[in-house]
């Protein structure tokens, strides 16, 4: 026994030669508080891959691309795939097209899909008499439901497109706004509380070399920068979930068909703040659910000034 007591002694003190931050008590708790949440890390994200083993398949097989929505809304459809009668009724209804249209001009790449279901379930999105022209895909040749477009980074049509970001490597949109705003949330409280250990530790006095001290204050500032940005990044956003409206929709306002001539002030998709929220965070409808274009009636409606009465009766909520 006292033969082991003094070979885990000699163990002991191998190891704090080896390793002197380990031998002094107060760094070692700070070394196993960095081990601690970096192990926190790892639980976390491990029970998630753990609970729901088909995580990263499901990201791959379940995107939310037009082509997808359009094999949901097909497999929903009750009526005929073969019926003609129903591509003359969506080409009545928009006065855009002649019944001697045929499908293979509806896209060459409809992937087997019901061409005529598809086109009546997006056009009776948008308001009558609109060209079938100006909602069809010139890359991909298919019918863009309202709040679609274009990626040319993914080479696919996204269902209300925001952006593409190139960070995260995929198009924000529909499927992973939510999360994409969540991650922007836990960035920048990351990002923080990183700054006010760098502060604290600016502000104790630890670091005795200058050039040390530089390079701690040139990593504040970046560090800083990264913030602010996050920051802006997370307001913009937030702004932009209060109003159900994209980036693509803000910034491209006056090149999208469906929105000019609507004042800018006016929120065509907005249902109210607290219905906004509910639709973001909590929404069970899908990400294959789309929205049509409002009437001119409900513009008119949203285009009305605030009155005392619509602020007693939370018309913005």
């Amino acid at each position: 026994m006292a033969a082991d007591g003094l070979h885990a002694t000699a163990l002991a003190e191998q190891c704090s030669r080896l390793f002197p931050c380990l031998a002094d008590r107060v760094r070692r708790s700070k070394w196993g508080l960095k081990v601690a949440l970096v192990l926190l890390h790892v639980i976390f994200v491990g029970v998630l891959f753990l609970l729901d083993a088909d995580l990263i398949r499901k990201t791959k097989e379940e995107p939310w691309y037009v082509v997808d929505a359009m094999r949901v809304g097909n497999e929903m459809c009750t009526t005929s795939v073969n019926s003609p009668m129903l591509l003359n009724q969506s080409i009545s209804r928009n006065n855009s097209f002649t019944s001697s249209m045929n499908r293979n001009q509806l896209g060459r790449r409809n992937y087997g899909m019901n061409s005529s279901s598809w086109l009546k379930l997006v056009m009776d999105l948008y308001p009558p008499g609109s060209s079938i022209r100006n909602w069809t895909c010139t890359y991909c040749n298919i019918i863009q439901p309202p709040r679609s477009k274009h990626c040319h980074d993914c080479d696919k049509c996204v269902l209300q497109f925001d952006h593409h970001c190139v960070w995260l490597g995929t198009c924000i949109g529909q499927g992973n706004h939510c999360r994409f705003w969540w991650y922007i949330f836990e960035e920048s409280i990351l990002c923080t509380w990183t700054v006010v250990l760098y502060i604290d530790l600016l502000s104790s006095k630890i670091i005795k070399d200058w050039w040390k001290e530089l390079f701690v204050i040139v990593l504040l500032a970046a560090l800083i920068f990264c913030l602010v940005f996050l920051l802006l990044l997370l307001l913009f956003h937030s702004y932009l979930v209060l109003t159900n409206q994209t980036t693509y929709e803000l910034v491209r306002r006056r090149r999208i068909l469906y929105l000019r001539g609507i004042p800018e002030r006016v929120h065509p998709f907005s249902r109210g703040i607290c219905k906004n929220l509910y639709v973001f965070c909590c929404s069970r409808d899908g990400k294959y659910s789309m929205e049509a274009v409002p009437t001119m009636e409900e513009l008119e409606a949203k285009a009305r000034p605030y009155t005392c009465m619509d602020i007693m009766s939370c018309r913005c909520c």
